[in-house]
């Protein structure tokens, strides 16, 4: 149940600390005070879209904090361990918004984010506002609502689970039946294309190796010219450079003979001659490979061109050609396994589509079971709340048919389904939409809640708006349909009829003033005399009269005796 919630630079709020107790709270005050705002802060907390227009004026950032006791929810428990939080009793919420939007979600302290706020908030508080009756009026929430008061929800899980499973093999079964209207098309351009690349027979780094080749020998007359040359400089020539270099030998002798501190040994020189030989040696031997091959070159620019070819077709590399012809050859081996795979799969949909259905069957029969209990339960709220004449149907439709003509599966069933209702005796009964007044809709509202808190495992509902339309001798047995709520949870009713308000088991006062010319709003515990004067004032508006507090006072006292 929610014990305490903060409120800081919010709207008109300025700060707030309000603590909430057990059993039915009830708030009230003039029209305008602030009581929505309230509802906005603990929306927020339960991961509602933020604004920066919610920030007080002249103000950086609002926040909005709440502690939860949660000690007896064992599910909502188990899910913050999933998400990594350790909690204990106690839970705390925060969240920060901030007009540089740096907004902040905070769990027990630590960083979250909103969506983690949205998974827990359905175990927190339920809201029940403007918003409820909007869902209470679309047929497409009527089954989500029927199978909540049954508690079908494992049930519902399962048959969910096992229809994206049939989804999932669906999809692949007709991702594979495309590819098969093509395949003999795509088989043999596949073909085509492996045998153009196997035939190929490429080696990693061929091109570049046969780029060097077709190099030299495209140029075999120029090398043989320079090498031939080369080597007559060294070698061959009567003044060669190893001759000339025989003949600087004995030249450095006689000079070392007469000046022996001359620097330059015979080894330096001889160690000259021996590498200019030996480079004269290489360069003959060279001389003697060079050969004009243009019918090795005529081969190998054939063989750069078929390469070239691939290169355009295939990725612009040698390595990319060799990839893609791995990549294509996988593929012409899985259609050729195609039509096995998608004899198996249909087998396979086939099977999980009678699992299905069957599963679907088991979930219709429950439901029906459920709806009339459901009927009953709901009929009878609504008729102590003064529609006694008022019937109320689950009506289920006639299954749409698939192709197969077999009812269509979806994600929550085979079922389609709408509440219907008859407020006066000889109608038949006609869909919400189109018969619910807006008080009809708040009493129905109020019935169903009553209803599924039986079930639910919410910690706080907070009621807005349910006084909507109606009055009299009807509010006064809203007033105590909410009291029973409240036995099995907290509830927070903000109302403006008296009678419902004398419910309370504590009471709030939304108040709003003016001070040092800026607008605020506070929220305080009224004291037992304070309640009497706000429930006189909700009953006699402007003017007070002792026959007003009078008839408050008795007001506070049956709703005591009805207990």
């Amino acid at each position: 149940m929610l014990k305490e919630l903060g409120i800081t630079n919010f709207a008109i709020i300025d700060r707030l600390n309000l603590a909430f107790h057990d059993g039915l709270n009830v708030v009230s005050g003039e029209t305008g005070a602030g009581k929505s705002i309230l509802i906005g802060a603990i929306g927020l907390l339960l991961g509602e879209r933020a604004s920066s227009d919610l920030i007080r004026s002249d103000e950086d950032a609002a926040i909005v904090e709440a502690a939860f006791d949660i000690g007896p929810h064992k599910p909502l428990k188990a899910k913050l361990h999933g998400m990594g939080f350790r909690p204990g009793r106690e839970l705390v919420v925060k969240r920060v918004v901030s007009r540089s939007g740096k907004n902040r979600v905070y769990i027990d302290g630590n960083l979250a984010t909103v969506a983690m706020l949205g998974e827990i908030s359905e175990a927190l508080v339920n809201i029940c506002s403007q918003h409820e009756h909007q869902v209470l009026l679309d047929p497409e929430s009527h089954i989500d609502i029927l199978d909540e008061f049954g508690n079908l929800g494992p049930q519902r899980s399962a048959f969910t689970a096992l229809y994206e499973e049939h989804q999932g093999l669906k999809a692949r079964l007709d991702e594979l039946a495309a590819k098969n209207r093509n395949r003999a098309e795509r088989e043999e351009f596949l073909r085509f294309q492996v045998g153009e690349i196997e035939r190929a027979a490429l080696k990693p780094g061929e091109d570049v190796s046969l780029q060097e080749e077709k190099k030299i020998l495209s140029n075999a007359a120029k090398l043989t010219e320079l090498a031939r040359e080369s080597h007559e400089i060294l070698y061959g020539q009567e003044e060669s450079v190893l001759g000339q270099i025989g003949r600087v030998t004995g030249l450095i002798r006689e000079i070392r003979r007469i000046d022996p501190n001359v620097k330059v040994s015979d080894e330096e020189v001889k160690s000259l001659a021996i590498q200019l030989e030996d480079a004269a040696r290489v360069l003959r031997d060279y001389l003697n490979k060079i050969s004009a091959d243009p019918a090795r070159l005529e081969e190998i620019e054939d063989r750069l061109d078929v390469i070239g070819r691939l290169k355009k077709k295939y990725g612009g590399s040698l390595d990319s050609i060799l990839k893609t012809g791995t990549t294509l050859k996988a593929e012409l081996e899985g259609l050729s396994s195609a039509a096995g795979d998608l004899e198996s799969l249909g087998r396979e949909l086939k099977a999980k589509k009678n699992c299905l259905q069957e599963l679907g069957g088991k979930l219709t029969v429950e439901r029906r079971r459920v709806a009339s209990s459901m009927e009953k339960a709901i009929e009878e709220e609504i008729h102590d709340l003064m529609m006694e004449k008022a019937r109320f149907n689950v009506s289920f439709k006639e299954p749409q048919l698939d192709d197969e003509h077999e009812p269509l599966i979806h994600s929550r069933g085979v079922d389609h389904l709408e509440f219907y209702l008859s407020t006066n005796v000889g109608e038949p009964p006609k869909p919400l939409n189109r018969i619910a007044s807006g008080g009809e809709l708040s009493r129905i509202v109020l019935a169903m809640k009553k209803v599924l808190a039986r079930a639910g495992s919410v910690g706080t509902v907070v009621f807005d708006e349910v006084d909507s339309g109606i009055g009299g001798a009807t509010a006064e047995i809203v007033g105590r349909k909410l009291r029973d709520i409240a036995k099995n949870h907290q509830v927070i009713c903000i109302t403006h009829l008296p009678q419902i308000a004398s419910f309370g088991a504590t009471h709030y006062q939304v108040v709003k003033s003016v001070t040092d010319g800026r607008t605020r709003t506070d929220v305080r515990i009224l004291a037992e005399n304070e309640r009497l004067e706000e429930i006189t004032r909700m009953l006699g508006g402007v003017e007070i009269t002792d026959k007003t507090r009078a008839a408050a006072k008795e007001m506070l006292k049956a709703a005591r005796r009805k207990e």
